[in-house]
């Protein structure tokens, strides 16, 4: 009987090959994305220096989201991301969806985060 590897391993895995191509740098730096059963996690990463420059998730307290898991709570994760970004002069961004597929709460949080200013 063939045994099937966790999803979660298998998305690790797809993390990892996407990240040989994905890098941040300091003049573009790495949009982040971690997606939780329960919440929503964006950061934008320097990888040259190893540092976040910007953090938003839906356990801000700021956000007041009762769930943070639905496709709202991404959006709103987005625009804030977007705006402190615009607060640091970070304009473009290379995205790095972090192994999940490009649907749902993941698209949700890369297109307010486009609406609101980020290039990507």
């Amino acid at each position: 009987m063939i045994k099937k590897e966790s999803r979660n391993a298998m998305r690790v895995e797809r993390h990892k090959r996407v990240r040989k191509d994905v890098h941040g740098t300091t003049a573009v730096p790495r949009l982040n994305v971690f997606r939780s059963n329960s919440n929503i996690f964006a950061q934008i990463i320097d990888d040259e220096q190893g540092r976040t420059l910007v953090s938003a998730s839906s356990l801000d307290k700021d956000l007041k989201l009762t769930n943070g898991s639905n496709v709202e709570a991404a959006k709103k994760v987005g625009e804030k991301i977007a705006k402190l970004a615009g607060k640091q002069d970070i304009k473009k961004v290379v995205f790095d969806r972090g192994g999940y597929l490009y649907h749902g709460r993941v698209e949700a949080l890369a297109d307010a985060a486009r609406e609101n200013g980020l290039e990507f």
